[in-house]
């Protein structure tokens, strides 16, 4: 989706209401330590794209519970925001902090292999 100043803002401020919704209204444990990413919302503002990360032992439970939880977090955005509709809700694990993670690892590997090798 091409984005502008418009949808930039738009995308913050459902990401900003989501965040803040986990943090104080939403009381389900398993989504204690979820992070949101980013939001990608709609151009008529009918859906919106929540990004999130977690740990990787919790991805089943956090998938779980934000099914259970889409429709008060749902509900507090039709109510946060001057949105003529409340978006439908989509959620969608953000892979590049694991890709991140993985890189590092492999970088860290290689350059102990390197450093031990002898040949520098």
């Amino acid at each position: 989706m091409k984005q502008n100043a418009s949808s930039r803002k738009l995308n913050q401020q459902a990401r900003d209401v989501i965040a803040n919704a986990l943090l104080f209204e939403v009381s389900d444990p398993r989504l204690r330590f979820v992070t949101i990413t980013g939001c990608e919302v709609s151009f008529d503002r009918s859906a919106c794209n929540v990004y999130y990360t977690c740990n990787a032992n919790d991805y089943e439970e956090v998938a779980q519970a934000f099914m259970s939880a889409r429709g008060l977090i749902r509900s507090i955005m039709a109510k946060k925001l001057p949105w003529r509709v409340a978006p439908e809700l989509r959620f969608i694990l953000d892979s590049s902090v694991d890709n991140a993670e993985r890189i590092e690892r492999a970088l860290m590997r290689e350059a102990k292999r390197a450093g031990n090798d002898g040949s520098n």
